[in-house]
């Protein structure tokens, strides 16, 4: 709903403090689920009110060229990664397994900040978490009439994002793309930029926020690598998982040893790298991966 783990937290406590407070409503304590996403629901729509949209920089304007000035924008501005072992609770069903980590992708989830608030609740309370109509009209005292139109005119507006993002992840990787993504691992490793770029998708992408500049292409992204971002050189990555997508924790190394650089997550298609998101607040994002400042 946020685009944010770190407002997620803060929702979750509200949450908790409003069903503590309003704890003498709840008459039947098998109505829990409900009555506790009735609460969360409210307080995310209430914090929405306010107005702010998170981003990836891949949606904000075109793709920039290695030689543009770099520009910030704070960091409440941009849509931040979870970690899976936050979000994704263990399920041995592979349907609902898939449902979850595409819910958590970039791709989708930064879709989602373009829907109404509304819209964006209804899309998620159907679809992700499979309330009935009647259930979710209940959660935003609202007809349920109204809910299934939200619904068709939410699912109208993320089928169109859809076709731009035409491969998703499937529920697990492929061997061919554990294979990419060793790969990937080895060819940063060696700061090989003619591998690096080749296992790229041709119109594939590269961003850093809280820079607002982004890339296409491999030419481009080789012309960086190789120059602007040539301090990456050297580097480490430790594994992880973000946004159910492989993920890594870069750090960059220095006379001291190695200092986090940056949360890298990696969405790939069935053959390929479609985009690298670099997310630069370590400080921020590093604790919540469990992953350290330093090696």
């Amino acid at each position: 709903m946020l685009g944010s783990v770190t407002e997620a937290d803060d929702a979750v406590q509200e949450t908790m403090l409003r069903a503590w407070r309003g704890r003498a409503g709840l008459a039947d304590g098998a109505a829990a689920r409900g009555w506790l996403y009735r609460i969360a629901t409210n307080v995310c729509l209430d914090q929405l009110r306010r107005g702010n949209r998170r981003e990836l920089p891949v949606l904000e304007g075109p793709a920039g060229t290695p030689r543009d000035a770099l520009s910030t924008k704070p960091r409440h501005h941009w849509l931040e990664p979870v970690a899976d072992a936050r979000a994704l609770p263990p399920t041995h069903d592979v349907e609902q397994a898939l449902v979850q980590r595409q819910s958590l992708r970039l791709a989708f989830v930064a879709a989602l900040q373009r829907l109404p608030p509304r819209q964006r609740a209804v899309l998620l309370l159907k679809d992700v978490l499979g309330f009935t109509a009647a259930e979710i009209a209940l959660t935003l005292d609202t007809p349920t009439t109204a809910v299934n139109s939200a619904l068709q005119r939410a699912r109208r507006t993320m089928a169109v994002r859809r076709d731009a993002d035409d491969d998703p992840s499937p529920s697990a990787l492929s061997s061919a793309q554990r294979q990419l993504v060793d790969d990937y691992v080895d060819a940063f490793h060696r700061y090989d930029i003619d591998r690096l770029v080749a296992l790229v998708r041709e119109d594939g992408t590269l961003s850093m926020p809280p820079f607002t500049l982004w890339l296409r292409g491999r030419d481009d992204i080789a012309t960086w690598l190789r120059g602007r971002g040539a301090g990456c050189r050297g580097s480490r990555l430790v594994a992880t998982a973000a946004c159910g997508q492989a993920a890594f924790g870069q750090y960059r190394k220095h006379p001291d040893g190695f200092r986090a650089w940056s949360l890298i997550v990696l969405d790939l298609d069935a053959r390929h790298i479609a985009s690298m998101t670099h997310f630069l607040d370590v400080e921020t994002l590093f604790p919540r991966f469990d992953l350290p400042l330093t090696l």
